[in-house]
């Protein structure tokens, strides 16, 4: 039987502020709309067709959540008929920021699987382990 060790790690505070941002990422789409808004205003239209595969009732549910949130900012113009514009906060730029660090790791990541799984096996079965 394994002897289970107490952790010497503090636990983290009741409101993680890690746990907040990582809820808010986490969120349907949340990093696909913050990536398309990294380069600046898009329009409601614009980010429907930029995200593929969300309906426009999720992605008006999630920029809702997103401008709740402080990350985007929403302005309407009056234009005929008016438009909806989406920006990012100076706290939703932050959070380009940190997506861009996520999908270089992630980019890593991929490489160091395709690395991994491409080397030959240094026995191909158990059978052969066995017979060596």
């Amino acid at each position: 039987m394994v002897k289970r060790r107490k952790s010497k790690v503090q636990p983290p505070p009741a409101e993680c502020p890690l746990r907040l941002c990582m809820k808010l990422l986490a969120g349907a789409w949340t990093p696909d709309v913050i990536w398309y808004l990294r380069e600046g205003e898009r329009c409601f239209t614009e980010l429907e067709n930029d995200v593929r595969g969300v309906s426009a009732k999720m992605l008006t549910t999630r920029l809702r959540r997103l401008e709740r949130d402080g990350v985007l900012e929403r302005v309407t113009r009056q234009t005929s008929p008016p438009t909806v514009w989406y920006g990012l906060t100076p706290l939703g730029q932050e959070l380009v920021k940190a997506l861009a660090v996520v999908v270089d790791i992630g980019h890593r990541l991929k490489r160091e699987t395709e690395t991994r799984n491409s080397r030959a096996p240094l026995y191909a079965t158990t059978a052969e382990r066995v017979t060596s």
